[in-house]
Parts: structure tokens; C-alpha cells; sequence
């Protein structure tokens, strides 16, 4: 059974450019067909999906978020990075990486809270 797991700076300061990474087990992140995603939920708001990179490596980003966001993975850990650039505390939020496919249902780790304060 696949798992995700988040690890993350917890508390950054504004203009930083914070890095999360998801660690999988139980699943290869370059077995077809998945997509590894990242997902955030700001205080008091819903849910924002803000990029995957799919199993051959190709990377998929929210409009909104594109300029600021990376996203890359490190197959020998089988880790995949989450790059925020130019945080403001409007990033304020709990972090998910979660797994999804066509066919099946999304998993998702445990999330992690990211807070942007001077």
C-alpha cells in the first residue's frame, strides 16, 4: 500500500523560497500511470491544487502559480520537491502531496503546515 509523507521548513520568512518534499513508499514514482501531486489548504479556505509531475518525468502547474512554483523529483529516494518562490504569508497553509491516477482513487499524505511570518 502506497504512503506519502510530507517534511517541510514549518515557519519561513516572507520573500524565502521554501522546498517540501514528499517521500513515497510502497509505490515507485516512476510506475505508469501516476501523477504526484501537490495540494495546499490556506487557513479557513479550500483546497488549491498547484502542480504534479508524472510518472516519465513531465511537470504540470496551476496558471495561477506557475511563475512561482517548481516541482522535480529525485527517483533514487523516491522523493518528489515542491519549490515555492517569493512567499508572502497569503502562502500560509497545510501542504498535501497526494498521488493520483485515471482509474482510481487519489491517495494523500498527512500534510504538512507551512507558515510565512516575519
Amino acid at each position: 500500500q502506497v504512503q506519502l509523507q510530507e517534511s517541510g521548513p514549518g515557519l519561513v520568512k516572507p520573500s524565502q523560497t521554501p522546498s517540501l518534499t514528499c517521500t513515497v513508499s510502497g509505490g515507485a514514482i516512476t510506475a505508469s500511470y501516476y501523477y504526484w501531486g501537490w495540494i495546499r489548504q490556506p487557513p479557513g479556505k479550500g483546497l488549491e491544487w498547484m502542480g504534479a509531475i508524472g510518472y516519465a518525468g513531465g511537470t504540470y502547474y496551476s496558471p495561477s502559480l506557475k511563475s512561482r512554483t517548481s516541482i522535480s523529483r529525485d527517483t533514487s529516494k523516491n522523493q518528489f520537491t515542491l519549490q515555492l518562490s517569493s512567499v508572502t504569508p497569503e502562502d500560509t497553509a497545510v501542504y498535501y502531496c497526494v498521488r493520483v491516477e485515471v482509474a482510481g482513487p487519489p491517495v494523500w499524505g498527512q500534510g504538512t503546515l507551512v507558515a510565512v511570518s516575519s
